[in-house]
């Protein structure tokens, strides 16, 4: 019998984490079953850091941005980053610690809510004989094996509000504006975003740009009267042939950062179009206000759904899955179909949810005439 459980939130915030809280605190209750819930990711699992969860700190919290347990995407325990004394880094196994912690605190399963790298230490925890239940995190909306994420409707809806102010903006001084947004090595957002705010270009991984090409789009805009273009690019977009733009931390688990490209692209373009048009132009990075903020209907009800759909799994004795949403139903994937089978403590993939040649959001956006860059 299920009597308490437990859940975290890892990887990095984004809205809806509160409502998937909430929401798993009010069905386990309503079955008789405690909440703890622990700090700081996988953090508050190793040093048994945790807050009882129940109606009074939980209720309407669902809208609120982040989480109140706050997010760490620097922790995996199975292979734990240490800084030595001399500078260098070390990768150290402690998971055993946190079983320890689950053992002593009486926890019959976990609600692990996280991205690749999270549910991959899930998967690894489940190895170790823990009962684990996962739910998908990221704005980026690249977890395979479900439709959509939290957050990341949400995280649209930004990006169309910058995306129409920075057009005003770009047509008061005849620029060429580019606003670089999340998605790592996916284009859902700038897709999306840009389609709801019909932005005149996008740029996105799936699609490697022609900067030649780009040119003379820009150009021919310009000839024809358009004094003023925008261009929604996503982080992980790069030219034909090229790099991303990313940065390399081994400090984390993830040691690819990923950011800059709007900048790079920027000075580019004006150095390739300015001659010719007089335009100058100018890149906003949007970067954490997709992650913030109050969270969106949608995602409210997601992350309710979510949650309630993660304990009446734990209530089924279904361990070792994931919550996904298909179509417009909540079904029940095996987490290993969603990383893969790898080795224990490395983050890994089942596959990534990227955007294809026959999605119908890219089909309609080169429909309107919007340019990716090829």
């Amino acid at each position: 019998m299920i009597k308490r459980i437990g859940i975290l939130t890892s990887g990095g915030d984004c809205s809806g984490l509160n409502a998937v809280i909430e929401s798993v605190v009010k069905t386990a209750n309503e079955n008789g079953i405690e909440v703890y819930g622990f700090k700081m990711g996988y953090d508050g699992l190793y040093s048994n850091d945790y807050m009882v969860l129940d109606s009074k700190n939980t209720d309407l919290i669902g809208e609120k941005g982040g989480s109140i347990l706050g997010n760490s995407n620097k922790t995996n325990l199975f292979n734990y980053i240490t800084v030595q004394s001399d500078g260098s880094i070390k990768k150290i196994d402690v998971h055993e610690k946190a079983l320890e912690n689950l053992k002593k605190d009486e926890i019959d399963a976990m609600v692990i809510v996280g991205g690749d790298g999270s549910m991959t230490s899930a998967r690894d925890f489940m190895r170790a004989g823990v009962n684990v239940v996962c739910v998908p995190k990221t704005i980026d909306n690249d977890v395979p094996s479900t439709d959509q994420s939290f957050g990341y409707a949400t995280a649209v809806d930004r990006i169309r509000d910058a995306l129409r102010a920075i057009r005003t903006t770009g047509e008061s001084h005849n620029r060429i504006m580019i606003l670089e947004v999340m998605g790592r090595g996916a284009g859902w957002l700038a897709l999306e975003g840009g389609l709801s705010a019909c932005a005149d270009a996008i740029l996105i991984p799936e699609i490697e740009y022609d900067i030649v090409k780009l040119r003379e789009f820009l150009i021919e805009r310009y000839k024809k009267g358009e004094k003023s273009t925008i261009l929604c690019v996503s982080e992980g977009a790069k030219p034909r042939g090229g790099e991303i733009t990313a940065q390399i931390n081994h400090k984390y688990p993830d040691s690819v950062k990923l950011g800059g490209v709007g900048a790079l692209l920027a000075k580019e373009l004006e150095d390739l179009v300015a001659p010719v048009t007089g335009q100058e132009v100018r890149s906003t990075n949007l970067a954490y206000i997709q992650r913030g903020g109050d969270t969106n209907s949608f995602d409210i009800v997601l992350g309710y759904k979510y949650g309630s759909s993660a304990v009446r799994a734990i209530l089924d004795n279904e361990f070792g899955k994931m919550v996904s949403l298909r179509g417009n139903k909540i079904k029940l994937v095996d987490l290993v179909d969603v990383v893969g089978d790898g080795p224990t403590g490395e983050t890994s993939k089942g596959g990534r949810h990227n955007v294809t040649q026959d999605s119908d959001l890219l089909i309609a956006a080169k429909a309107m005439g919007i340019y990716f860059g090829d």
